[in-house]
């Protein structure tokens, strides 16, 4: 039935996916995700958890990853608008610390795949966000690493609007800068 767009990001192993909406005047339906669909776009990997968050606007939660049993994630939102963040942590890549930013919002649909290797944050633009993602391993406590959202060597354009009030844990104001930080 659905089938998937899928364009690249400019770095290696990062697409924006954007599954086919069937609209009707009682609604829509779309499929987030068909093995099939994506087999034959050529992304072949394996989904083990589903997590869900809802945030409040001007939450910023990241930058992070898994250290020793990184996920890959297949990120959307399901209400309201996030600008979506994911920077390259592979110490082999011709792109290694480069990000790529993408709104994702309820209303556009788009997905966005970041594979392991990368640390992936959020911003909150909307009153409120449900997030929901799809991972490529178990979330293992005590595994994971970040990267300080705010690093000036990575430089990522948040869209934080004059007024917005910024929302980040004690953790994530924590974490170093790429300089210091773990490499796949």
């Amino acid at each position: 039935m659905g089938k998937i767009k899928v364009s690249e990001c400019g770095i290696e192993g990062l697409y924006v996916i954007e599954p086919t909406v069937f609209p009707d005047s009682r609604g829509y339906f779309v499929e987030t995700y068909n093995q099939n669909d994506f087999k034959e776009a050529g992304l072949t990997m394996n989904f083990v958890q589903d997590n869900q968050s809802m945030s409040v606007k001007g939450v910023l939660r990241g930058l992070h990853f898994q250290k020793e049993f990184p996920q890959g994630k297949l990120v959307r939102v399901i209400k309201g608008k996030v600008f979506d963040v994911a920077v390259d942590l592979r110490s082999t890549s011709e792109t290694y610390g480069k990000w790529f930013g993408v709104e994702l919002t309820a209303e556009n649909k788009k997905q966005f795949y970041i594979p392991e290797g990368f640390a992936h944050g959020f911003l909150v633009l909307s009153d409120e966000a449900e997030f929901a993602y799809k991972c490529t391993d178990f979330y293992h406590p005590g595994d994971e690493g970040g990267l300080l959202w705010s690093d000036p060597e990575i430089g990522i354009q948040w869209p934080i609007e004059e007024g917005m009030e910024l929302i980040i844990s004690e953790k994530d104001q924590k974490w170093g800068s790429i300089k210091d930080t773990f490499k796949f």
